[in-house]
């Protein structure tokens, strides 16, 4: 009798659009075919590693397919690709584990479950240190783009957008068609967000425009400084 793949789920995630997930993608579809997995859903996820819990759109989804036991393992490329924030990343792990679901990460080949069921000692200990480097590294770099603007206004340069340049509604609506088309056919704001693989603060600011803004007006009208990117 031919044995049952275990099913599992890739989890894959990006910081900006110009970040690519091929490579995340290839490597964790290759260790899954050899390992004799089966891969149920690929989740893709565009958002910063250090966003709110509730924004975790690609998180949440993991966790609806382990609940329903759709998924035996949940696979990320490494320990930052879960989340920079500790305790986003250590209540996933928990989570999973509660459920009987594994988190397997490529970087250092290593789960957080043992082929018992039972929590796997060396992965706790190592996911621990990793996520508390990823939180590291995440403040080292927000202090050196501080740091750099800082510098830039002392020698006079100007940041941002050039004086008296504004985005209307017509071209942050224009920029978002995915969105604005989603939000109009009924779909919720995470829904939405996963779909077009876009931030929840972008699709609610898009929301927010089209409620205010039920007709569109003869002629472009500046954002808002509040809607401003």
């Amino acid at each position: 009798m031919k044995e049952k793949k275990v099913p599992v789920a890739i989890l894959v995630r990006v910081s900006t659009a110009r970040q690519e997930t091929d490579r995340q993608i290839h490597e964790l579809h290759e260790v899954a075919k050899a390992s004799g997995w089966k891969v149920v859903e690929l989740i893709r996820e565009q958002m910063s590693g250090n966003a709110a819990d509730a924004d975790r759109v690609g998180i949440e989804r993991a966790m609806e397919l382990a609940r329903a036991g759709s998924i035996r393992k949940v696979l990320v490329h490494e320990v930052s690709r879960v989340a920079r924030r500790n305790s986003t990343a250590h209540r996933f792990v928990e989570d999973l584990e509660a459920l009987g679901v594994s988190l397997y990460w490529h970087a250092q080949r290593i789960e957080t479950l043992l082929p018992s069921g039972k929590r796997n000692p060396a992965a706790s200990i190592m996911f621990s240190l990793l996520a508390e480097m990823a939180r590291s590294e995440r403040e080292t770099l927000v202090e050196r783009i501080k740091s750099g603007l800082e510098e830039a206004r002392r020698k006079g340069s100007t940041l941002g957008r050039p004086a008296g340049s504004v985005q209307t509604r017509e071209e942050l609506l224009a920029k978002h068609r995915d969105v604005v088309r989603l939000l109009k056919a009924g779909h919720s704001i995470r829904h939405t967000a996963k779909i077009s693989g876009k931030g929840t603060s972008t699709v609610q600011r898009v929301r927010a425009l089209l409620a205010a803004n039920n007709q569109p007006p003869q002629s472009p009208q500046p954002l808002p400084s509040s809607f401003a990117p």
